[in-house]
């Protein structure tokens, strides 16, 4: 299953650099260089979040810590570089923050599958927002906050991945109905986050939160759709009910009760 959906990605990626080719072949060699950097670094971000899901779950909470911890600090870096300006909006900005914050965490714990259709139907968002806005934008959605917006690239990129969402559809475990709420309400969380990180940096008249990922500027901006995604997995995963695939574990006998504690429910067979 695994290798059938990095086969989906690849092509995905496949699509995405001929689309990147696409845009970049008339630009300048030095933004052209740059579009591919931030390119080729999204792909290395993406396989390491993947394999950290499909192969150990547990490091994609602590990637989420990870990811969390820094983004808090690239907040109160900029308000801190800001001289202190703008308190009452740093502080509700934080609590929403630590809001969305605690509900990705809580989700890095859920079913590994369900952190994967996710994980995957925002990145797809991500990459395809991008490039159906740059190849078929014209009305921007919000150029005072995030001026890169367009409703071509939002619209692209809610189609492509509520489509992938029911190609992915064995990850999930509910009806097709519950499947379109859990991933439109995935995408919608994405897109605020989005515009949510945008609006803090426009507020702080900063362009980028830092210059440590390169291509990229900084952890929250290319995280912020995954820590908001996440916080609205947290709480559809109650609301609709979503049940965990639970594994079945086969003993030598069968009277023999084999108790797993597999991350943060139990299975158990007789």
């Amino acid at each position: 299953m695994e290798r059938l959906i990095y086969s989906i990605i690849l092509g995905y990626f496949i699509l995405g650099g001929i689309g990147f080719y696409l845009i970049n072949r008339k630009k300048e060699r030095d933004v052209a260089r740059k579009s591919y950097t931030k390119f080729g670094v999204y792909f290395i971000i993406i396989n390491i979040l993947f394999f950290s899901i499909t192969v150990q779950t547990v490091v994609f909470s602590y990637l989420a810590i990870l990811i969390v911890a820094v983004g808090c600090f690239e907040l109160s870096r900029l308000f801190v570089s800001a001289k202190f300006q703008h308190k009452l909006f740093f502080v509700l900005s934080l609590l929403v923050y630590f809001t969305l914050s605690a509900g990705v965490l809580m989700f890095s714990w859920a079913d590994n599958n369900l952190i994967l259709l996710t994980f995957l139907v925002l990145s797809i968002f991500d990459s395809f927002s991008q490039i159906s806005g740059q190849l078929f934008g014209q009305t921007k959605i919000m150029p005072g906050i995030s001026p890169n917006k367009t409703w071509g690239g939002v619209v692209g990129g809610t189609v492509i991945s509520l489509l992938s969402a029911f190609l992915l559809k064995n990850l999930f475990r509910g009806t097709n109905p519950e499947l379109f709420l859990f991933a439109f309400g995935t995408l919608f969380f994405a897109f605020a986050g989005d515009i949510l990180a945008s609006l803090y940096k426009r507020k702080f008249r900063v362009k980028d939160y830092s210059n440590w990922i390169p291509g990229h500027g900084g952890f929250l901006d290319r995280f912020d759709s995954l820590i908001a995604g996440g916080a609205w997995a947290a709480i559809a995963i109650p609301i609709l009910g979503i049940k965990k695939k639970k594994k079945k574990y086969h003993g030598k006998y069968c009277s023999t009760i084999i108790c797993i504690f597999n991350r943060n429910w139990l299975v158990t067979d007789f």
